[in-house]
């Protein structure tokens, strides 16, 4: 991943169409790399979670071209590659395991990110009935040590439609279920760094197949 991080730095320090035009075949190798990294992703994964197999890895990779359209931000393209390898692929809104490669800020993470209305009211209805179970695996010390906190983007209050005084409100208040980690630069580059991930996403894995059965 080396020169693919190399890619990524140059771009952020050059983020204009020129640069990347005269760069394009440099763009190409290190998209083609992601994309092999999501297939070897994708069928190890699909090892332990049966959701993943069969994914095609174009589905699950996020382009680089950034939408410009509403933003004051006009630089034409993300700076990082990512791919979220769940099923039906990244569009499909369900739980999944996602990579992120991007110079002093790679990091992977699982489970879903800012559902619908409804299908978020059907995952709370769910951990509001099934919360024991769920702090049962995110609070044992090996998953903690790597994945201390929940994203936290809560509601202030209470969801409509559930007490106020329900046991275990503060999990009710998500708006997303993920959890992720930071990986340094030097980890990615690394012999092991497949390994690596993989070894995360099957820690993962029990969140997503709880988000699995919420939905269901």
């Amino acid at each position: 991943m080396d020169k693919v991080l190399e890619f990524l730095k140059e771009l952020a320090a050059n983020n204009n169409r020129e640069w990347f035009q005269d760069n394009k075949k440099w763009y190409d190798q290190s998209r083609e790399k992601v994309l092999f990294l999501t297939d070897v992703l994708i069928n190890e994964i699909g090892k332990f979670d049966p959701e993943v197999r069969g994914l095609q890895p174009k589905d699950c990779m996020f382009r680089i071209f950034r939408d410009v359209r509403f933003s004051h931000d006009k630089r034409p393209y993300k700076t990082n590659f990512g791919s979220f390898i769940c099923k039906g692929g990244r569009k499909s809104m369900n739980p999944g395991y996602y990579f992120h490669l991007e110079p002093g800020g790679c990091f992977v993470g699982g489970g879903i990110y800012m559902p619908p209305a409804e299908p978020l009211r059907t995952i709370r209805s769910f951990m509001a009935d099934h919360a024991e179970e769920f702090l049962e695996f995110t609070q044992d010390p090996d998953f903690k040590k790597d994945f201390p906190e929940m994203y936290d983007d809560r509601l202030k209050t209470a969801p409509k439609g559930f007490p106020k005084d329900h046991e275990h409100m503060d999990l009710l208040r998500y708006k997303s279920f993920i959890y992720s980690k930071t990986f340094s630069d030097k980890v990615v580059k690394s012999d092991k760094y497949i390994e690596t991930m993989v070894d995360t996403f099957h820690q993962l894995y029990p969140v997503n197949s709880f988000l699995y059965r919420a939905l269901e």
